[in-house]
C-alpha cells in the first residue's frame, strides 16, 4: 500500500493485509514484564491491553517461540497450551473492545540469561553480550551463548512456525517477526555478532538467510498477508554492530519483498536519511514507521505528532508509538483533539511488575470524573 496520491491524515482509514483500519496509528511492542513466571499471559495484561483498543493495530509485546529464547524474567511466550489461553483472553478482550491484533515473535538469542530461562542462550557466534541481563537476583553479567548448528538453526525456524499458528489459534490476526534490536535474528546479520563461516555467516546473501527463513516459514505457516517484519537499521542496542547498515538491508528488503507480506516495520525511522526512502521505494506493501521519540527523555508535547506526520509525507503508511500510547490509553482521541498528554512514568517501565504505571494511567473521560467529584459544592 503505497502512498501515491495527497499526503494521509494519520486519522484517515487504511488497510495492512487483510485488515481494514479506522486510522493509522499503531501501538507499537513494548516489553513490559508482566506476564506470569511461566510466561503466560496475566490478567493485568488483559486489562491493559483492552484499555488501549482504540488503536488502529496493536502489535503485542515480544513473544518467544521457544524456552530458550528468553530473555528477561516476566516475559511473555507462545509455545505452550497455557501460553494460548491466556493470549486467547487478550485477544477476546480486545476484540469485544472492537480492536485488532498482532503479536510480535522474538527470540533472544544471546540477549538471555540461564536463570531466566534454565538453559544456556544461544547465538549465531560463541561472542557473549557486552552488558549485563536483568535475572530474578538482579542484574548479572551475560553468559558465553552457545552457537546454534545447523540443525538447531532449522529447528529454531520450525519454533518460529508454530509459534506463528499458535498465535492464530490464541485469535491474533497476525504476526511480526522480531529482527530488530539486537535480538537472535539481528544477531545474525550484524558482523559483530556473527562470525560464522557456514551458509548462514560470512557475506551479506548468507548474513540476511536466517531472517529470511524464518519469514518464509512463518508465511507458509499461517499466511503471508497475517505476517509482517520488524527491522532496526543502524541500531546499536544490545551491543549490535551491523558494520554494513547500508548494504545489508536493501538486500534483506529485496529478497522478501516478492512474498507478499502485510508489512514492513522500520524502527526510529528516518525521514531524512536515504535508506529511509530506499526501503520504503524497495517495499511493494504497507510500511510501518516508527518514528525515534528520544529515550531516557520525556516524550513531546504533542507525542510524537509531528513527527509521525513527517513520515507520513514520507511515504510511510502507518506509524507506530510505544510510549505514547503506554501512558495514553486513548491516545489517538487525545492526538485527534489535541488534549493533553499524560507523562511517562519511566520508573514504572519494567522490571517492576504490578499495576502502577501501566494500568493506571487516566483517559481523559476520567480523569474529567475525577476532577469533577473534586470540585467542591456550588463552584
Amino acid at each position: 500500500m503505497k502512498n501515491t496520491a495527497a499526503v494521509p491524515s494519520l486519522f484517515d482509514p487504511a488497510e495492512v493485509g487483510a485488515l481494514q483500519l479506522p486510522h493509522r496509528l499503531v501501538m507499537a511492542p513494548m516489553t513490559r514484564n508482566r506476564a506470569e513466571a511461566d510466561g503466560t499471559p496475566s490478567t493485568l495484561m488483559t486489562t491493559y491491553y483492552a484499555q488501549r483498543a482504540g488503536a488502529g493495530l496493536i502489535i503485542a509485546e515480544a513473544a518467544t517461540p521457544n524456552q530458550v529464547g528468553q530473555t528477561y524474567t516476566n516475559i511473555p511466550a507462545i509455545h505452550t497450551a497455557a501460553h494460548i489461553a491466556g493470549w486467547r483472553r487478550v485477544t477476546d478482550a480486545v476484540h469485544t473492545a472492537g480492536g485488532r491484533m498482532f503479536l510480535q515473535l522474538q527470540h533472544g538469542g544471546r540477549v538471555g540469561h540461564p536463570d531466566n530461562s534454565g538453559l544456556t542462550p544461544v547465538a549465531p557466534s560463541p561472542i557473549p553480550l557486552g552488558e549485563t541481563i536483568h535475572t530474578p537476583t538482579g542484574h548479572q553479567d551475560a553468559v558465553i551463548p552457545h552457537a546454534l548448528t545447523n540443525d538447531e538453526i532449522h529447528s529454531t525456524i520450525a519454533d518460529f512456525a508454530t509459534a506463528a499458528r499458535n498465535a492464530i489459534e490464541a485469535g491474533f490476526a497476525g504476526v511480526e517477526v522480531h529482527s530488530a534490536n539486537g535480538y537472535l535474528l539481528h544477531q545474525f546479520l550484524a558482523e559483530n555478532t556473527n562470525r560464522r563461516t557456514d551458509g548462514y555467516g560470512g557475506s551479506i546473501a548468507n548474513r540476511i538467510r536466517f531472517t529470511v527463513e524464518v519469514v518464509e516459514a512463518v508465511a507458509a505457516a499461517i499466511g503471508p498477508e497475517r505476517v509482517g517484519l520488524r527491522i532496526s537499521p543502524g541500531n546499536t542496542v544490545n551491543d549490535i554492530d551491523e558494520g554494513d547498515t547500508e548494504a545489508i538491508y536493501p538486500a534483506l528488503v529485496d529478497a522478501l519483498a516478492d512474498k507478499g507480506l502485510a508489512y514492513l516495520h522500520i524502527v526510529w525511522a528516518d525521514p531524512d536519511q536515504p535508506l529511509f526512502h530506499q526501503l520504503r521505494k524497495a517495499w511493494p506493501s504497507t510500511v510501518i514507521a516508527n518514528p525515534n521519540l528520544g529515550w531516557g527523555v520525556p516524550l513531546p508535547a504533542d507525542g510524537g505528532k509531528s513527527a509521525a506526520e513527517r513520515l507520513l509525507a514520507a511515504g510511510a503508511d502507518l506509524i507506530s508509538l510505544g510510549r505514547p500510547f503506554l501512558a495514553n490509553p486513548d491516545l489517538v482521541e487525545r492526538l485527534r483533539t489535541g488534549a493533553a498528554l499524560n507523562p511517562v512514568r519511566d520508573a514504572h517501565l519494567m522490571y517492576v511488575g504490578g499495576a502502577e504505571g501501566y494500568t493506571d494511567y487516566p483517559t481523559l473521560a476520567a480523569a474529567e470524573q475525577r476532577n469533577a467529584l473534586l470540585e467542591p459544592a456550588g463552584a
